[in-house]
């Protein structure tokens, strides 16, 4: 059986490279011995109701209302969270998730797909740059997860949504110290570029929550150990970069 890793809608929700992390996913299945394919759905197209990620990117106003409208309509995406399926939305990806978001410079309301309890309205800045956040592993320890943010909405999560992970340098959500919501089976976060492979842990994370098991580690050393080398750099690089414009305050 090949596992479907579902790129949804790349020509609306995908201007910040975002469809990378499908690529990353499948990969990581791929050198798991485990069959996987990515499958890239347009509006108009059929949303399959038997992927195992679906992914939602980044993207501008009108295409954020649009997806939406045709999510609604098509319906796959519920179809197939209901069947077991996890979803991964980042940016505009993860707003669009929520019971309703603005856009424009009026602040129209409009709603989400209601898939995570969070509201999104325009914030006090617009958050543009780096970030670097705290995220806590289901096995209690601690990982450091890298980005970049571009989003001048601020996100309120209600009672049914929790934090993904603690903001330590960069904006996030905007409103509680956070980055990103988890729901059921349905995670959202703000940063994009694409995210994954940046950060090989979180997407392993997504792969074992849809696969309903732990998996091994990839056997290739000298992949990984450039996946952390880099990882690394880029925390020394953004902690470097706060301190300096700390300094000159």
């Amino acid at each position: 059986m090949s596992h479907k890793i579902v790129v949804v809608y790349q020509s609306l929700l995908g201007i910040y490279g975002d469809r990378g992390n499908g690529m990353v996913l499948a990969k990581r299945l791929q050198w798991r011995d485990l069959d996987a394919e990515v499958v890239n759905v347009e509006p108009g197209e059929p949303v399959p109701d038997d992927g195992l990620i679906y992914l939602l990117g980044g993207g501008e106003d009108l295409a954020q209302i649009a997806a939406v409208k045709a999510l609604e309509a098509d319906g796959g995406l519920h179809r197939g969270l209901d069947a077991g399926g996890v979803l991964f939305a980042v940016c505009a990806g993860y707003q669009l998730c929520g019971h309703s978001f603005t856009v424009g410079d009026n602040d129209e309301v409009f709603g989400g797909l209601g898939l995570l309890d969070v509201e999104t309205r325009r914030g006090s800045e617009r958050a543009v740059g780096e970030i670097l956040t705290h995220w806590t592993r289901p096995d209690g320890t601690e990982d450091l997860i890298t980005g970049f943010e571009n989003h001048g909405g601020f996100t309120s999560l209600g009672s049914d949504a929790t934090p993904f992970a603690s903001v330590e340098v960069g904006v996030g959500n905007g409103t509680d110290g956070h980055d990103g919501a988890v729901q059921d089976r349905v995670i959202g976060l703000y940063p994009h570029g694409p995210i994954l492979p940046r950060n090989p842990a979180l997407a392993d994370h997504l792969l074992e929550l849809a696969l309903g098991t732990k998996l091994e580690p990839i056997d290739r050393p000298e992949l990984n150990a450039e996946h952390e080398r880099l990882r690394q750099e880029r925390i020394r690089i953004v902690r470097t970069t706060r301190n300096r414009a700390e300094q000159t305050r």
